[in-house]
């Protein structure tokens, strides 16, 4: 009865676990520039390819030795668990693999090894559903050192979409409301208040996305979305950025250079924006673009710099905790990204490690709760202009996974009342 009882447990232990949705490792601080995409020049980590489409992965080690990479392709339902497919039935090919596509750094200060791998290669020729995927990169020890989400989408949904200002008047200049409608002309979507599962996601950042949104009501084979609370979205502001592609000059974002064993660039101060008027700054969203001057191939001939910020902050934080926040890592928040007040020049500060580049960022606020508040520091403002993805999920009756039959898009740039 005891080891019946412990296998039980066992057994509903293990169910649990099978269940949890999954959340994406992060990279460990050796690890550095992390580009998953499907060549967009905007990079904010996890991609949306069509069925068939390339997939392009690549990093650095900066500790520079050559050591090996494994990878691995998962398959995740709309809620990122597990699905009940086997390798076989949704990938064209084996992997656990090592990454084989690697350079080492030229000319430059930092040593580094650059990684690259694409899908279709020689192992995986392909993907063979669509759906949510993981890419899980792996040491020689078999030990998991960080995982990217990606989503692969068949062309068969239609969406239209825009953007309007919340009809809440409380809100009316802070938020953005996504309506959009869903027509299925070749596919019948069956049950669809149950079946069809639907993701909405502000500039390409899976954890700030909206989800388990219901129709709200049919005409025919189209689905309609006309909500304003379950569809909206804080407004935020445009990205603070930089541009350091040029190591030794300085700029109107860079306010000196120095070369203490690497090189350090010190930007002006960024100041609280959240009680001033809205000012368009032209920006990619969070994203970020590896380039430098001098060399003809910015993968291996980037330089690694200190970039120091500095951000002057008249709101009362408590015991919060502000952070960068921005696609340069995918939007985690860390002890990298974390900013300490410096009581003599009366700015919180922080300096982190980038490669040559453009890169778009924001200060964050982290209060005592864990909360994000997004808008502390920059304010909410309902002419930010965003972009938005809508992914749409359908599962029919009886299948063991959940297919992406479209993907579409819109922004905010002509929002209407």
């Amino acid at each position: 009865m005891k080891d019946y009882l412990y296998i039980l447990c066992l057994l509903l232990s293990f169910h649990i676990c099978m269940a949890q949705t999954l959340e994406e490792t992060p990279p460990p601080n050796y690890i550095r520039t992390v580009i998953l995409s499907s060549g967009s020049l905007e990079n904010t980590g996890n991609p949306i390819i069509r069925l068939g489409e390339r997939l392009n992965l690549s990093f650095d080690d900066i500790i520079g030795d050559e050591a090996d990479y494994y990878y691995t392709i998962q398959h995740y339902n709309y809620d990122w668990t597990p699905s009940k497919l086997s390798k076989n039935e949704y990938l064209n090919g084996f992997d656990d693999v090592r990454i084989s596509n690697y350079q080492n750094a030229y000319n430059t200060l930092q040593p580094y090894t650059h990684y690259e791998l694409t899908i279709p290669n020689t192992n995986v020729q392909g993907l063979k559903v669509s759906g949510n995927y993981v890419i899980n990169v792996f040491n020689a020890n078999r030990e998991l050192v960080f995982s990217r989400k990606f989503m692969v989408y068949e062309p068969i949904a239609q969406i239209e979409a825009e953007v309007k200002r919340s009809r809440d008047l409380k809100f009316i200049d802070e938020r953005q409301v996504v309506n959009f409608s869903i027509n299925s002309p070749e596919l019948l979507l069956k049950n669809p208040g149950e079946n069809v599962k639907v993701s909405l996601i502000q500039n390409g950042n899976l954890k700030s996305a909206i989800t388990n949104i219901k129709p709200q009501f049919t005409i025919g084979n189209e689905l309609i979305y006309r909500y304003n609370n379950e569809t909206s979205f804080w407004g935020g502001n445009e990205y603070f950025q930089f541009d350091n592609k040029d190591l030794r000059a300085t700029t109107a974002d860079i306010s000196s250079v120095e070369l203490n064993k690497l090189y350090h660039h010190f930007l002006f101060p960024d100041f609280t924006r959240s009680d001033n008027p809205y000012t368009y700054n032209p920006d990619i969203n969070g994203g970020f673009v590896v380039r430098n001057l001098l060399g003809q191939n910015s993968n291996i001939e980037a330089e690694y710099v200190w970039v120091h910020f500095k951000l002057k902050n008249f709101d009362d934080i408590g015991n919060g905790k502000i952070h960068l926040y921005g696609g340069f890592n995918n939007f985690e928040i860390n002890e990298s990204t974390s900013l300490k007040y410096n009581e003599e020049s009366g700015y919180y500060e922080t300096a982190r490690l980038f490669k040559q580049g453009y890169y778009n960022y924001k200060y964050v606020l982290v209060n005592n709760e864990g909360e994000l508040l997004d808008g502390f520091i920059s304010g909410n403002f309902d002419e930010t202009e965003n972009a938005y993805s809508i992914l749409v999920y359908y599962r029919n009756p009886g299948a063991r996974y959940d297919r992406l039959i479209g993907a579409g898009y819109t922004n905010s740039r002509n929002i209407r009342n």
